[in-house]
């Protein structure tokens, strides 16, 4: 179970990125009946640390903080040559002992320098790909998505990618209800897909009346539903491809990725949280039957639907 989380920052440690992680595992959110976080942020030694904005922002632990987390997230910072070795013999430490690490955005490169990408797929931001690769030839780099993850070591791409792979994480360890919780109380997307692409041709409409959030919430509204890149352009009084190139455009993917992945949500939700029976959900969330929906959470979630209700599925009573 998540409980311990902790926060590595360096000099000229990004403020956003520190934040996401802060907003997500630092805050108490009791009161919501969501779980409080043993949350801590930590450096190379205790004391200021510059930040790129200009700012310092004072560390109160140093690397043996680390040894008590569950998980040790690597914000972003400015690249350097070397990191505190201290750093990378705690953060290897972790993983041996059974921790996840996570990085956003550029804190990437402080996993590599541990070793922890080697014969690993990871990703970062775009604009440090090409670096990435050079420093890492042993990793596998996956460019263009929002966040990879690899079982005990998840990386994220640029800023806002943080926040999915956080939430992501929450949702694999206590359920999609508490990531849900925490969205909505960020005002973000509960869910993106870590394929989705890091960046969109045009992230905000021209005009309003160009934005396909209606479309998206009437998708939400009738999962069980099968509709056809025809029907949904019909709706918003498109041709099948200019309706393609806005669904791209807004989303960052196809809208049968996209229907899927909300597909998958609302399956997940179900089986937490009712006794339904498979194939009832499988109805329910148009993927027509147990088989179809079978195959889904393997391909999305590497688990099976009746696997995935033994982990989750909340104790009655």
């Amino acid at each position: 179970m998540l409980k311990n989380v902790v926060a590595i920052v360096l000099e000229e440690a990004h403020p956003f990125e520190l934040g996401v992680a802060c907003e997500v595992f630092g805050l108490d959110r009791s009161d919501q009946g969501l779980p409080v976080y043993d949350f801590a942020v930590v450096s190379d030694k205790p004391g200021p640390v510059r930040t790129h904005a200009g700012f310092s922002i004072d560390i109160p632990h140093g690397p043996e903080r680390i040894a008590e987390a569950d998980l040790v997230i690597s914000v972003a910072s400015g690249l350097r040559g070397d990191y505190p070795p201290a750093l990378l013999h705690a953060l290897r430490q972790a993983v041996e002992r059974g921790a996840r690490v996570l990085s956003i955005c550029s804190g990437t490169f402080l996993l590599g320098a541990a070793g922890l990408l080697d014969g690993r797929r990871c990703t970062t931001h775009w604009r440090y790909l090409d670096t990435l690769a050079e420093r890492f030839p042993l990793a596998t780099l996956e460019p263009d998505v929002l966040y990879v993850d690899e079982g005990q070591v998840v990386t994220s791409a640029g800023t806002a990618a943080g926040i999915d792979a956080c939430l992501h994480i929450v949702r694999q360890e206590q359920g999609s209800e508490v990531a849900l919780a925490i969205a909505r109380r960020m005002v973000v997307a509960p869910h993106r897909d870590g394929g989705q692409a890091q960046y969109v041709e045009r992230p905000l409409p021209e005009a309003e009346g160009d934005s396909l959030a209606e479309l998206l919430d009437w998708m939400r509204r009738n999962l069980d539903r099968e509709a056809t890149v025809q029907q949904l352009a019909a709706r918003v009084h498109m041709s099948p491809r200019t309706f393609a190139r806005r669904f791209q455009q807004e989303t960052g993917t196809t809208p049968h990725r996209w229907l899927v992945g909300q597909r998958v949500l609302h399956a997940q939700r179900m089986l937490e949280s009712t006794d339904e029976t498979v194939d009832a959900i499988a109805a329910a969330t148009g993927f027509g039957n147990a088989a179809g929906m079978r195959h889904h959470f393997g391909k999305w979630l590497g688990t099976t639907p009746q696997a995935y209700r033994r982990t989750f599925r909340a104790p009655v009573g």
